[in-house]
């Protein structure tokens, strides 16, 4: 009797721990996330376009978030040890250079001037000239400092676009944004003439990729867990207003880039499996998934699979690409199209891929 009473004292003060646990010392304040509709169309069907790419670099490029290329078409990667890589049109890869021994660079871009301009989630935005001297562009913004720069844009004027992802989480917990599902996103400007950094948006579900259209008439910023992407309006007599460019996206828009016929192509990521989506429907499991990060990394379903879509700049989506079960590419962040060529940015794999549009039609 003695060590029944025991017992069951063991298991209530244990429960009630887990609780106060998980209620009182949550990271997050959540609310409930609307996830996409299932789409059924032929369109949306997946494929495995995606196992069929080349891999370049193979085992020399640690998770390349990040793609850009210059003028001369060399292709740039920022990967997670701190390295800009040059892929040459020949395929070889390069050391280009060494900016630090951490993983915090992401999406990068040339300016016109031939300067790259890179995220660092850690630095804010920094500039790396074509001697390899690294500067800091922008740090702060309203007396607060940058952290989470995700992607950036050179617009026509010069000016550059930026996304910060989450002003109240890093990226090492990231998916602590999504669990919350509060809109901590931001769309920021830096101008290179007076070198002040403005807030341009603000509010936005996990500001990501950002890009400007062929004609200059607008810039596109994905908002990743609210599985849409905004127009904000450049042109002058509509400057300042935001649309909705595309919504109910088949997963969760990360980096877009602008394609040379005026469309944009989109790295599209899975949440979660069909199977777990009710986590996102329920406090108390956020809850838990937050207090408990590994019970997490069974959930999460980004590193299981790839996903690319080419938008039209009308935001009618014109194709889609897949890995289904990640069987060659998993966690594609990056597609980049340059000279018939679609090249694939990852934060699972160790190359860049590589597919001739041809091949992916």
């Amino acid at each position: 009797m003695e060590f029944s009473v025991i017992a069951a004292s063991f298991v209530l003060v244990s429960t009630l721990a887990v609780t106060l646990q998980v209620f009182f010392f949550s990271p997050i304040s959540p609310d409930i996330l609307e996830l996409p509709p299932e789409h059924s169309t032929p369109l949306f069907a997946p494929n495995n376009h995606l196992q069929g790419v080349v891999k370049l670099g193979e085992g020399i490029l640690n998770k390349p978030e990040g793609l850009c290329v210059d003028q001369k078409g060399m292709l740039y990667a920022a990967t997670r040890d701190g390295w800009i890589k040059r892929l040459h049109t020949n395929g070889s890869c390069e050391n280009w250079k060494k900016i630090h021994n951490k993983d915090t660079l992401l999406g990068l871009t040339v300016t016109r001037a031939g300067d790259l301009i890179v995220c660092d989630t850690d630095e804010g935005l920094i500039k790396v000239s074509e001697d390899g001297v690294v500067t800091a562009l922008a740090t702060h913004v309203n007396g607060e400092n940058i952290w989470f720069a995700d992607d950036v844009v050179e617009a026509g004027d010069g000016s550059l676009y930026f996304s910060v992802a989450s002003t109240k989480f890093g990226l090492h917990n990231w998916h602590l944004d999504v669990l919350e599902a509060k809109p901590h996103g931001q769309l920021l400007k830096y101008d290179p003439v007076t070198m002040e950094t403005s807030l341009v948006l603000d509010g936005l579900g996990f500001a990501n990729g950002v890009a400007v259209s062929l004609d200059q008439e607008f810039l596109v910023v994905c908002e990743s867990w609210k599985f849409r992407c905004l127009k904000y309006w450049l042109k002058e007599e509509m400057r300042g207003k935001v649309d909705v460019f595309i919504d109910n996206l088949p997963g969760c828009p990360d980096n877009i880039n602008l394609a040379p016929d005026g469309s944009f192509w989109i790295a599209i990521l899975q949440l979660t499996s069909s199977r777990m989506k009710f986590v996102h429907s329920s406090k108390a499991i956020k809850h838990v998934l937050a207090t408990f990060p590994k019970l997490y990394e069974r959930v999460r379903a980004v590193d299981r699979s790839a996903m690319a879509i080419n938008v039209g700049s009308d935001g009618k989506i014109i194709k889609r690409l897949d890995d289904p079960t990640g069987e060659v590419m998993a966690f594609v962040t990056s597609v980049l199209e340059f000279d018939g060529k679609l090249y694939f940015g990852s934060l699972k794999n160790d190359f860049v891929g590589m597919l001739p549009i041809k091949t992916s039609a």
